[in-house]
């Protein structure tokens, strides 16, 4: 242990001997702190402790590589975004390095997709040391951190079990006693120092008492204090913990790494410079160290997944997020950094064409500065009073003013004095907190206090102003050379638009195909795209591309420069997005949960987006299978809609063939098998809904002539319902229902059973039920629709209110959620039935209670015959009739009926059954004269 720190360790144990009654650790914790210092900076291979996007860490990181001019930098990032770096000059940042696994190999299913980022901002010192390294001849550039494998590999496989928690975790934030010690959390150390620090949260404390001090310290001193925080951080973590665990594991990763390229290349460890989080630079395990002979870390092999890498826009809110920093507190950091870089004169380290910034390259470096001895500068620091940090009067008035005319232009009634008040209130708050001048952090209370009301009277409210002033929410972008091959295939396709992809605004691409036909290629890549794209990247305002449908005219509001991410992130899917929709939708349909539904979607997404035939046909087969091997019927609904649909559109104009395609013949044939099969057993299932029975049989009797001609059987179909046996009164109205349509259940005496349960007392309540099933029969069993009419007003005039009023809101409902597409049906019908004016209806009588009408029986030749008048028509022309007849493969002769069989006489005399429908409605028979000119 040198004698560098000795006086201070001496001062430290003086002062835990002081507090006797605190905690018996803490002369253990103090004497800690400083062993950490002392045992970082006497390690040969000189390291860099730092803060992630900390203004003070990238300034001293400016100057020291100026000073040290290092040959290599070995750097805390994972090891695999090594190649990608290069491609941050074609970016404007902050931007964050990515590695992506959308296929996982050798990690739980459950996990996918794996997704890795490291933010990078300019006011950071990991930025500058890589400008350095990729600007600098002769500088290696060398990621020592675990690879993205590594860190899902070292995450827990499976889920964690439920457990009670520990005793100690009862307490919450209290203090946890160990054996015989008693031990602090940095919870507590940090509510401490928040509540005395007189600050809102733990960004500004540290921006206040460790970010401004440090801005314009020594290096020696910057890099003692960071150690000396680096090593509070350890000490206050509870040993054992899976945090602490880790981070040592990710010190044993680097270090090892360190040595086995110091072995490789030879380099004095004089000449490198190791950058790291101030927390892992105080490391004391076993394995870290440069020395040759420290033991290394087993490093396991990576999986099988395939990771792919790029850059992807980040923002200030973004980075706040990730590492729970307090809003608006990047956006400070970084005009901390301006401020810095102009008081200090120091020429920052930029990539050469970096997009965004201002300043030129830095200019040649000029010959290293030998170190001078280490000194102890940490007693000095801690011993003298925080120096005067904030802002200078002349920015504060600025600022004043500027924040009161923001505030205008967003609906506040704010004035000149507003201004005066926020300057004067923002002395007060400094003065009250102890702060020589006033702070960002003063300024935005100031500001909230003086201005903001009870009511935001636009969309930013004061403290979002005071964040746009002080720098906003920065957003990087990925530059066009920086983009992965979809991307950049995605921009050059589009380019015919004729549209800046890269702006932050919407920007609105109107395409008239029937004046500009080339732009064909784009309107169908942005369909592709609007099916890819989540969210509002590309989004249609006018035009349409359902099935069999191209629209002529379309508008499209486009906002890719926004969001570039998930355009970024589509490229790691796919070289082409046609490349990646085939794979999704063949993804979609191997899915384990896929279903026939989202199979035959699957088809028609395909017909929709892509002309591929193959690709259809093998989504069409596996949706056969799927059909085939499910075992019950809740997409039945939407299997019989989607088949409804592909089969028009395969008999349509708008489909080349003139036939349906093998896989959609395999589909009825099978579906018709299969319904078949599993009607019986859901007609009893009481779980299987009736709107699902329902699609079943409208899938049966709506395929059942193209089935039969393709080899099914009607057997099979009759055999099923009467094997059915209803439980409850909706399916019973179905499988009455599913009788009429085969014939076995005449509409009359349909009629009479309902009468009957409306007679019937006991059923009286249950009645609504049956009205229910009638009204999704109308899926299967179309024709029934005048009934379900008669139905429904017969429930209306004859149920008592008690049964009727709660019934009715449980039918809008029923109607609305699963038979929407039926109501048109039902107002149609009953269009046609009920009187249209209201005058009419008190002299309409409904056609099921007009008595019936009395017709005189007619003889057995007019029974055989037909009308006399149809007969004396056909005789006179029997080429019409055995043409027809020919059509039907009937063979034969035409024979006349005897004069004595047409009852000439009744028809001459205007008698018989046509004269009296004539006679009974006179202007029916007007019109039609009319119509023929007679």
């Amino acid at each position: 242990m040198s004698q560098t720190f000795a006086a201070l360790r001496g001062q430290l144990l003086d002062a835990a001997e002081a507090f006797a009654e605190g905690p018996a650790v803490l002369p253990e914790i103090l004497e800690g702190l400083v062993s950490d210092v002392d045992h970082a900076l006497a390690e040969p291979l000189e390291i860099f402790p730092v803060c992630h996007h900390s203004p003070a860490s990238a300034l001293a990181m400016g100057r020291r590589l100026r000073q040290k001019q290092p040959k290599v930098i070995y750097l805390e990032l994972c090891e695999d975004l090594e190649p990608i770096l290069t491609e941050l000059r074609n970016c404007r940042l902050p931007v964050a390095v990515q590695a992506f696994a959308s296929q996982v190999q050798g990690f739980p299913a459950a996990w996918s997709p794996l997704n890795v980022i490291a933010p990078i901002t300019e006011a950071s010192a990991e930025y500058q040391a890589i400008a350095y390294a990729l600007e600098t001849p002769g500088v290696e550039l060398v990621l020592v951190d675990r690879s993205a494998d590594h860190v899902f590999q070292w995450q827990p496989q499976e889920e964690p079990e439920e457990k009670e928690a520990p005793e100690e975790d009862l307490h919450g934030a209290a203090v946890g006693v160990e054996i015989g010690d008693l031990r602090p959390r940095f919870a507590e150390l940090e509510q401490y120092l928040i509540h005395h620090g007189k600050v809102r949260h733990w960004s500004e404390w540290w921006d206040q008492f460790v970010e401004q001090p440090l801005a314009d310290a020594d290096y020696d001193t910057y890099r003692q204090v960071m150690a000396l925080i680096g090593s509070l951080f350890r000490r206050l973590t509870p040993e054992g913990s899976p945090n602490l665990v880790s981070d040592e594991n990710r010190e044993r990763y680097m270090w090892t790494r360190i040595r086995a390229h110091l072995a490789e290349s030879g380099l004095d460890r004089s000449e490198c410079l190791y950058v790291c989080g101030a927390f892992h630079a105080v490391s004391r395990v076993e394995e870290a160290g440069s020395a040759p002979d420290t033991p290394d870390l087993e490093i396991t092999p990576r999986t099988g997944t395939q990771w792919l890498y790029g850059l992807i826009p980040s923002s200030h809110s973004a980075i706040e997020a990730q590492f729970g920093l307090a809003p608006g507190s990047v956006s400070i950091a970084a005009a901390t950094w301006e401020k810095g870089l102009k008081r200090s004169k120091l020429t920052p380290f930029r990539l050469e064409g970096q997009k965004g910034g201002r300043r030129k390259a830095a200019k040649p470096l000029p010959l290293p500065t030998p170190d001078a001895p280490v000194t102890d500068k940490l007693t000095e620091y801690l011993a003298t009073p925080g120096a005067a940090a904030g802002l200078d009067n002349d920015e504060l008035r600025g600022w004043c003013v500027d924040i009161v005319r923001l505030a205008r232009r967003n609906g506040y009634l704010s004035s000149t004095a507003d201004a005066i008040a926020i300057y004067q209130t923002s002395v007060l708050l400094a003065n009250l907190r102890g702060r020589q001048r006033p702070t960002p952090y003063d300024f935005q209370d100031a500001a909230i206090t003086c201005i903001e009301k009870d009511v935001v009277p636009g969309r930013r409210d004061v403290q979002h102003l005071c964040e746009i002033l002080l720098g906003g929410d920065k957003v990087g972008q990925v530059g066009y050379e920086a983009l992965p091959p979809l991307a950049k295939d995605v921009h050059d396709r589009l380019e015919p638009l004729g549209i800046d992809l890269q702006k932050r605004t919407i920007s609105r691409a109107l395409i008239d195909l029937s004046a500009q036909p080339g732009l064909a290629p784009c309107s169908r890549l942005l369909w592709r795209l609007q099916y890819l794209l989540p969210g509002h990247a590309v989004r249609t305002v006018m035009g349409s591309r359902r099935l069999g449908e191209k629209s002529v005219q379309e508008s499209w509001d486009l906002d890719l420069g926004r969001q570039q991410r998930t355009l970024i992130e589509l490229g790691y899917e796919g070289v082409t997005v046609e490349q990646v929709l085939e794979q999704r939708l063949r993804r979609a349909v191997r899915d384990p949960k896929a279903t026939a539904a989202d199979a035959l979607a699957a088809v028609e997404d395909s017909l929709r987006l892509l002309e591929s035939p193959r690709l259809t046909d093998d989504l069409g087969l596996r949706a056969v299978e799927l059909l085939a091997g499910e075992r019950t019927v809740d997409d039945a609904p939407q299997v019989l809609h989607l088949i409804r649909r592909l089969i028009a559109y395969f008999e349509s104009p708008a489909h080349p063939d003139d036939q349906l395609p093998a896989w959609c013949q395999q589909f009825v044939t099978a579906g018709y098998a299969h319904y078949c099969t599993l009607l019986p057993t859901t007609f009893a299932d009481e779980e299987t809904g009736v709107r699902q029975v329902a699609a079943m049989l409208g899938f049966l009797f709506s395929m059942e002539s193209l089935a039969l001609s393709l080899g099914c059987e009607r057997t099979q179909l009759e055999l099923a319902v009467q094997q059915s046996a209803p439980q409850t009164p909706a399916k019973s109205a179905l499988f009455w229902a599913a009788r009429h349509q085969l014939g076995g259940l005449p509409l009359a005496e349909l009629r009479h059973k309902c009468d009957e349960l409306l007679a019937n007392p006991l059923v009286v309540p249950s009645f609504p039920q049956y009205v229910s099933g009638f009204v999704h029969a109308m899926e299967p069993v179309p024709r029934l629709a005048p009934f379900v009419v008669e139905t429904l007003s017969k429930a209306f005039a004859r149920l008592p209110d008690p049964v009727l009023l709660p019934w009715l809101p449980n039918l809008i409902t029923t109607l609305k959620q699963d038979a929407a597409e039926l109501v048109p049906v039902l107002t149609r019908e009953a269009g046609r039935t009920f009187p249209g004016q209201l005058p009419a209806l008190d002299a309409w009588t409904a056609p099921w209670n007009r008595p019936a009408r009395k017709v005189a029986p007619r003889s057995a030749a007019l029974d055989r015959n037909g009308d006399p008048r149809a007969r004396m028509l056909l005789d006179a022309h029997p080429a019409a009739a055995l043409g027809v007849a020919e059509l039907l493969g009937v063979a034969g002769e035409w024979q006349a009926a005897p004069a004595e069989d047409l009852d000439l006489a009744s028809a001459a005399s205007g008698s018989g059954p046509a004269m009296a429908l004539l006679a009974t409605y006179p202007e029916s028979a007007k019109a039609a004269a009319g119509l023929i000119g007679g």
